[in-house]
């Protein structure tokens, strides 16, 4: 093979790699903006057995009041085993879709052990969770 020949195929070569780099990105899922509607049923029938909405309500699990953008373990009133005081992790949409997708691959050693197989349930109720956490607007004054 002459000189030529190998430097024309360097840059057809770059070509071919990049394209390759952007069909294997391309087909990694992403996370999805979620329904938080659905979300609620879906959290209905999965985790309110477990995990009460309304601050300071904690039954088997902690509240779920204002989790997302919080650290683990932080639930005022709970006991977190040791795993997940210690996890210091922060509850966004990555880390709780690999939370509820496997809780004990994020956080070995944590005492939950249910999971969300399905990326669009996981990311219903990751929508719904953000719900929990949004301001809540004052009503509206009334008007005499």
């Amino acid at each position: 093979m002459t000189r030529m020949n190998q430097g024309a195929k360097a840059p057809a070569m770059a070509r071919a790699c990049v394209a390759a780099c952007l069909l294997v990105s391309s087909a990694m899922p992403a996370l999805s903006a979620g329904d938080p509607v659905v979300g609620e049923k879906d959290f209905s029938a999965r985790c309110a057995a477990c995990h009460a909405t309304a601050a300071g309500q904690n039954k088997v699990g902690p509240s779920l009041a204002g989790v997302f953008g919080n650290a683990s373990g932080a639930a005022p009133g709970f006991t977190y085993s040791a795993a997940l005081k210690s996890a210091h992790v922060t509850w966004d949409d990555a880390t709780l879709d690999k939370w509820l997708q496997n809780p004990s691959g994020l956080v070995r050693g944590t005492a939950m052990f249910a999971s969300v197989p399905s990326g669009d349930d996981r990311q219903n109720i990751i929508a719904y969770l953000k719900t929990l956490s949004a301001p809540r607007q004052a009503p509206p004054a009334a008007t005499p």
